[in-house]
């Protein structure tokens, strides 16, 4: 009778194991979670792949791939910098662990979403000024990223046009004052280097692509030399237009991005934007393992490339000064 009672305590105790036990296995079986990465870009996914392509390459060359390693939640808002904030607003309510911000209205558009979930901001301009760091070497907020440009860089488009043409009397520049964030500083850059050099500037305001026709034929009528193209998401998007009308035009032109160029663009001095989405993937990767992008510094372009196209010289009849040639990261016959 006591040993029937012993092994009885001793079946309950097994079976109370058991179950203690159970949902500790069932628990070690269940794949950890995918971290959720938000991506918010101004431009479209046709127009933007070639860079774009850059962060899911560095994130691969750092042991993440895309459905195994992380998901990506994407949101383009297609050269229409307005939606952005509503774009920012669908990722936060998707609780990502990061969003990356494809340019400066895309990280003050998610940064306006959230102030807790980590930003990094790739090609971003002057992020003290517009809030959204408060230094660069400590950002000491939600965000972080990479510049896109230094100071100076739009004046130095400007001083290229002039080499190009010596004679130049009239600089055209094309602008999108919808992109305040950047608009208004590449702006007085351009004016302090136009007074620096000696000419005079004409500038085109356009916030769509059906402006764009329009503008160059502005340029034509206020007998423009040669145009430069500010940096924008919306005209990024649109180069191959912008290309298209400045070819028409005959007129010549200088661009922040060499993606302008490979679509049929004159001349580009700027940084390679694929790059910069490639070196993004370093700052995912910290802010995952659990650093905070407060203590990420904002870094610097690593690299400013000039790039020449010379079948679009010989197709407007313009010979590109052989000392800029020579200069040239890359030539395109």
């Amino acid at each position: 009778m006591q040993l029937d009672h012993l092994r009885r305590r001793e079946f309950i105790t097994l079976l109370g194991g058991a179950t203690v036990a159970s949902p500790l296995r069932a628990s070690a079986q269940t794949p950890p979670k995918q971290p959720l990465i938000g991506f918010l870009s101004p431009a479209s996914k046709a127009t933007s792949i070639r860079f774009h392509d850059g962060f899911p390459q560095g994130m691969r060359e750092l042991g993440y791939l895309e459905g195994r390693d992380y998901a990506l939640e994407t949101r383009y808002a297609d050269g229409d910098i307005t939606r952005l904030p509503l774009l920012a607003k669908e990722l936060v309510r998707l609780d990502p662990s990061l969003i990356v911000a494809g340019a400066t209205a895309a990280a003050l558009a998610s940064k306006q979403a959230t102030t807790t979930i980590p930003i990094v901001g790739i090609n971003i301009t002057d992020p003290i000024g517009l809030g959204l760091v408060r230094n660069e070497a400590r950002p000491g907020t939600n965000v972080t990223g990479i510049l896109f440009r230094v100071e100076g860089l739009t004046g130095k488009l400007i001083e290229i046009a002039r080499e190009v043409i010596p004679s130049a009397a009239k600089i055209g520049v094309l602008r999108n004052p919808s992109n305040a964030a950047s608009d208004l500083l590449q702006w007085r850059e351009a004016e302090l280097a136009a007074a620096k050099v000696g000419v005079t500037l004409a500038p085109v305001e356009v916030r769509t692509a059906d402006e764009i026709g329009g503008a160059f034929q502005t340029f034509v009528r206020d007998h423009a030399d040669i145009v430069a193209i500010l940096a924008d998401p919306m005209l990024t998007s649109m180069r191959r237009q912008v290309g298209a009308f400045a070819l028409a035009a005959h007129l010549p032109t200088v661009n922040a991005f060499r993606e302008h160029v490979e679509d049929g663009g004159m001349i580009s001095y700027g940084v390679d934007l694929r790059r910069n989405y490639y070196r993004a993937a370093a700052y995912v990767d910290k802010i995952l393992k659990g650093a905070r992008p407060g203590d990420l510094p904002v870094e610097f372009p690593t690299k400013l490339e000039l790039v020449i196209n010379l079948a679009t010289a010989r197709a407007i009849g313009l010979t590109v000064p052989p000392t800029l040639l020579a200069r040239a990261d890359e030539v395109i016959e």
